[in-house]
């Protein structure tokens, strides 16, 4: 009997990480989600009135509907016990896991701040929850891992990791502690390349580009980077299911950065876009 294969997507109630976890189902995976978010219905913005659609409830809906097994966890980054504890869960659950996709990010206040704004504390929560969390993950699973024989390890990090804002914050720019986490998120993809490819280890960093998510169009926000192409969180999951399936991919691309907008076109991945 062949090995089902298993991927594990965190961040996955809505935006890039659900459309990955379905995207990898439809590419015949097993998929375990996290997120804060259960139940549709039950996110609101910091405002405490402003619906958020999404819940790990619909995505795994669209992960069985896809033909494929779903399995929800609930996970907070800001809490490191919950975090590990997923990844017993779905290791428990399945038995293995061979795509591991870091894709959450903090989500509280501290983003998008500036310099003179930027407190400790909310570089302390930022570093944690878009740093330190997925490495706490990372090593954890990475035992596992070698003695599976091999893993792909996929890390979703940002343009803002490497490119200057083309204005201040509100006028298409970021706050300098989000880039500053995406940053240091970028290291670790070729590092555990170099020292853990022979033993079966293969690592992305993956470069979403503006994705339009439930989160921005909630916060009337999705036409604010209109410097930068946007796309829809289903082209970075196409993306995704070709990089975890393209068997020259590792060769190609592993230990890099890869641009998922650029991807997707160049590949026709994603039927009906770009809109021409």
């Amino acid at each position: 009997m062949e090995k089902r294969k298993v991927a594990f997507v965190t961040g996955a109630s809505r935006g890039i990480g659900r459309a990955c976890a379905i995207a990898l189902a439809e590419s015949g995976y097993d998929v375990a989600v996290t997120a804060r978010t259960m139940v549709d219905g039950t996110a609101f913005l910091d405002d405490g009135k402003t619906l958020v659609p999404g819940g790990l409830d619909t995505t795994v809906e669209k992960i069985r509907a896809a033909g494929q097994e779903g399995f929800a966890i609930e996970m907070d980054l800001l809490d490191r016990n919950s975090v590990l504890q997923g990844a017993d869960a779905a290791l428990q659950h399945f038995g293995h896991i061979d795509v591991l996709l870091n894709n959450a990010i903090y989500q509280g206040p501290g983003s998008m701040l500036t310099i003179e704004e930027l407190e400790d504390g909310y570089l302390n929560s930022l570093f944690e929850g878009n740093v330190f969390a997925h490495l706490a993950l990372i090593r954890y699973l990475l035992p596992t891992f070698i003695h599976q024989g091999g893993a792909t390890i996929i890390n979703m990090i940002s343009a803002t990791a490497f490119t200057d804002p083309p204005g201040k914050i509100g006028s298409g720019g970021w706050g300098a502690g989000y880039a500053m986490s995406k940053s240091a998120f970028e290291r670790i993809a070729p590092f555990l390349m170099i020292e853990h490819g022979e033993q079966g280890i293969v690592t992305y960093n993956i470069d979403p580009g503006h994705v339009i998510t439930e989160r921005q169009i909630a916060k009337k926000k999705e036409t604010e980077y209109t410097t930068f192409p946007s796309a829809p969180p289903e082209a970075i999951g196409a993306a995704i299911a070709w990089l975890v399936e393209d068997p020259q991919a590792p060769t190609d691309y592993g230990g890099t950065i890869v641009n998922a907008q650029r991807e997707t076109i160049r590949r026709g991945l994603f039927s009906g876009w770009p809109i021409k």
